[in-house]
């Protein structure tokens, strides 16, 4: 019954955000007018209210309400009662450890489960995977549990990137960062690169957009798969 969308990111270069998902997003919330919004990865400088503001203007152009959780004196009987969900991006090891602190991270995966539409975008998206350790971001809080909701069956990193054949730079690419995670860790990763997403519909999953992904799997070499592959045997 899972209803999802998994997405790299929330905005892509030079547009609004969320405006290369409306339609897909239209569709996804079809049933239900108002959203609960998740605002646990941003890091301070922006407070949850003044992020959830901000969704909610985005969300109007589509002609739905966004009521973030934690205005809700109970976060589970939020969950519980939701029609549609959003966890919006940020920084992935802050969002995991306030979904374990608040005791949501269970009642959310459960919401997900029983069909209630869902949409992730970056740190959002890469909860969806087995457990957070293929995220870009740095570790500003630790987290009682690198588990996440294992909505799908790999980890996702989300705003993939290629390595730039022009760069004089010398550091770890995302893949070489990868590999070193297969070294120790057997499931596959997706590399979703900005402007693609997985539509999950029931057991279904498939990559949506106009770019390819890249699949990286241990002892394998990576590879790509174009926009409408299924990765619902990717495991």
């Amino acid at each position: 019954m899972v209803n999802c969308i998994i997405a790299s990111t929330s905005t892509l270069y030079g547009t609004q955000p969320l405006a290369y998902l409306y339609e897909a997003l239209t569709a996804l919330y079809s049933n239900t007018d108002e959203i609960l919004f998740i605002p646990y990865a941003r890091p301070g400088g922006i407070s949850h209210d003044e992020y959830a503001i901000g969704v909610n203007n985005i969300f109007k152009k589509i002609d739905k309400k966004i009521m973030s959780i934690h205005m809700f004196s109970d976060p589970i009987e939020a969950l519980n009662n939701a029609k549609g969900i959003y966890t919006g991006g940020g920084n992935t090891f802050l969002l995991v450890n306030q979904l374990y602190r608040n005791g949501v991270l269970e009642p959310l995966k459960e919401a997900i489960l029983a069909g209630t539409p869902y949409l992730g975008t970056s740190a959002g998206s890469n909860i969806c995977g087995l457990d957070m350790k293929t995220t870009n971001d740095m570790p500003i809080i630790y987290p009682p549990n690198f588990k996440t909701l294992g909505i799908v069956p790999f980890n996702i990193n989300a705003h993939y990137l290629d390595p730039d054949p022009n760069s004089t730079h010398k550091g770890e690419t995302r893949e070489t960062r990868i590999k070193e995670f297969h070294t120790l860790n057997s499931q596959p990763v997706v590399g979703l690169r900005e402007g693609s997403w997985l539509r999950v519909n029931s057991k279904e999953i498939v990559l949506q957009g106009e770019l390819t992904a890249r699949i990286f799997e241990q002892n394998k070499t990576p590879y790509e798969i174009a926009s409408e592959s299924t990765l619902s045997k990717l495991n």
